[in-house]
């Protein structure tokens, strides 16, 4: 049996208004340490630089996922089957399930190669408070835990709830970020979701009279991710971050002798990171080295720490490598000889999304679709039955964009800078 807390503790929340623990595991696990770091991870990491209000963290999202499957433990406990082996197992998942991310998250694990599910075990399985508080429950425990953020468990549906198309996470990070970032894009019915959601046999299911709200928050992350996800400007900021974390792993790697030594980045630029320096990393760490390397003598460190912290971003225009080729060579030859290394400076990225998808056995990332529940019984795939999802299954969106540092090439006068200036249509 559960313990429950002598008092119910509660957090004043703005999405949910109120998220409530009533068991000592829950508490104990907000408690500790590693949880606690999450509160110095921003949830949308340089999103801030575009939209100023979103400086949330992962913190209160890993907040807002549990509350979100709390409330669904309560929907499914008037059911057979579901008992409070799976309520204690799925609130453990939701809370935890961000644990192991890094500062700045998704652009800090493309410079490193890293994965923040690989440390999110890590840190559910190793020599941790939170390991420790989870093994109160069984030996086994954080290891069951741990499958189910890694979609590894044999009980699909405790997996469905943290993991699918229509999961606690993705209903709590659109209705938070969209509050956050101060748009209404990421609005969408919760409170109706959440009374037609039912356990299934092995996925969350949506009785029919609801298919209207989930139509409702599938277009809600569409726009979500075009209008802040993918936002120009933070990809903006994303690039300049990238190239400041590769610049200063390649001076290290080529001996340079930095004014202040990144102790914090030894182990991620020798690619040999343990644990314990891992959850050492935050987003105040990763500021405070771009700070101080403004005042590096590497010229490019210190004019790129000097734009993130400053806000002096790159511009921007359409542009697909794939089909201006040509173009692409002619800038990087331009930008060479115009003594500005395109490596750092000359960049194409990419964004892609697919809102919706029905089922694609075989294929990588396969998405289980949503499932709707017929008044007889029966279950119907939701883009069969809808005409708004039938219209975006399976289309993925991809956009292209050329960032540019406008003010070097602007302030240059020569043949080089003209002929940078005419290709990308700038004066």
């Amino acid at each position: 049996m559960l313990e429950r807390l002598n008092e119910e503790k509660v957090f004043k929340d703005p999405v949910h208004r109120y998220i409530h623990v009533r068991y000592r595991l829950i508490w104990d696990l907000i408690g500790t340490k590693e949880f606690q770091r999450l509160r110095r991870v921003r949830q949308l990491g340089t999103t801030y630089l575009t939209f100023h209000g979103a400086e949330h963290s992962r913190f209160s999202h890993s907040l807002g996922v549990y509350e979100i499957v709390r409330r669904i433990n309560e929907i499914f406990s008037q059911y057979d089957g579901w008992d409070e082996e799976n309520e204690l197992l799925s609130m453990c998942a939701a809370l935890l399930h961000d644990v192991g991310h890094g500062p700045f998250s998704h652009s800090f694990e493309k410079v490193f190669n890293l994965d923040h599910e690989d440390f999110t075990r890590m840190v559910i399985l190793g020599d941790t408070e939170i390991n420790k508080v989870l093994r109160r429950v069984s030996e086994d425990f954080p290891l069951q835990v741990a499958d189910v953020i890694a979609k590894t468990h044999n009980n699909k549906l405790v997996v469905s709830l943290i993991s699918s198309q229509i999961d606690a996470d993705r209903m709590d990070y659109l209705l938070r970020d969209a509050y956050f970032t101060g748009v209404s894009y990421g609005q969408f019915d919760i409170e109706r979701i959440l009374r037609v959601m039912r356990p299934g046999e092995d996925q969350i299911v949506i009785k029919q009279s609801g298919m209207h709200a989930v139509e409702d928050y599938i277009m809600s992350r569409y726009q979500m991710y075009w209008q802040i996800y993918f936002h120009p400007v933070t990809r903006s900021a994303e690039v300049i971050l990238s190239k400041i974390l590769h610049r200063a792993k390649q001076l290290f790697e080529q001996g340079y002798e930095f004014q202040y030594e990144p102790i914090h980045f030894y182990s991620l630029f020798k690619e040999d990171i343990h644990l314990e320096d891992f959850l050492k990393l935050d987003d105040s760490v990763v500021m405070f080295y771009f700070q101080i390397w403004q005042e590096e003598k590497d010229q490019i460190l210190s004019d790129l720490c000097e734009r993130f912290m400053n806000r002096r971003l790159f511009k921007y225009i359409e542009f697909n490598p794939m089909q201006q080729m040509n173009a692409w060579r002619e800038l990087y030859e331009s930008f060479h000889e115009a003594g500005i290394d395109p490596d750092y400076y000359l960049v194409v990225d990419s964004s892609s999304d697919l809102p919706y998808d029905f089922y694609r056995p075989g294929e990588e990332e396969e998405r289980l679709p949503i499932h709707l529940l017929k008044p007889g019984g029966d279950l119907r795939e939701l883009s069969r039955e809808s005409d708004v999802v039938e219209a975006i299954s399976g289309k993925k969106r991809t956009d292209h964009k050329l960032y540019f540092p406008a003010d070097f090439i602007l302030e240059g006068n020569t043949d080089a800078t003209r002929r940078i200036k005419s290709l990308l249509q700038i004066d």
